[in-house]
């Protein structure tokens, strides 16, 4: 393993605590989850379209899940930013920013999960629609 790409391991990892270990891993879950009815839905788009419609769904609730559970962490990030400055009385400009940027981590994963799942959903639902209308010409 190269010294850059340890690095980027370090990174991700760092990103991952920083945004909170137990939202990030909601969220990662969900990525998870979408991931699977994705994979699901795309291997039964053209035996069974009932299933692959039903994973298609339940990978769009899940992509959803993952996106409320990122601004939810941001929001949970922020209360407890905020009452770190009331107990401290005066902050500094850096220290803010710092929290701020924390606090932000959990939106940016749930919008990453909700964008990445998204796609395999409209790639998703174009192979249904294109059976579909191949099943009506026939």
């Amino acid at each position: 393993m190269s010294i850059t790409s340890l690095q980027s391991h370090f990174l991700i990892v760092n990103i991952f605590n920083d945004g909170g270990p137990i939202m990030m891993s909601l969220i990662l879950i969900c990525l998870l989850i979408a991931l699977f009815f994705l994979v699901r839905g795309f291997l039964n788009a053209k035996k069974n379209p009932m299933l692959a419609h039903k994973m298609r769904e339940l990978a769009s609730d899940a992509s959803l899940l993952g996106l409320v559970l990122g601004f939810l962490g941001s929001i949970l990030g922020m209360i407890s930013a905020f009452d770190s400055i009331e107990m401290l009385g005066d902050i500094s400009t850096g220290m803010m920013a710092s929290g701020l940027k924390v606090s932000f981590l959990t939106v940016l994963f749930g919008a990453f999960v909700f964008l990445l799942s998204r796609l395999g959903i409209l790639i998703l639902r174009a192979m249904l629609k294109q059976k579909s209308e191949l099943e009506v010409k026939v």
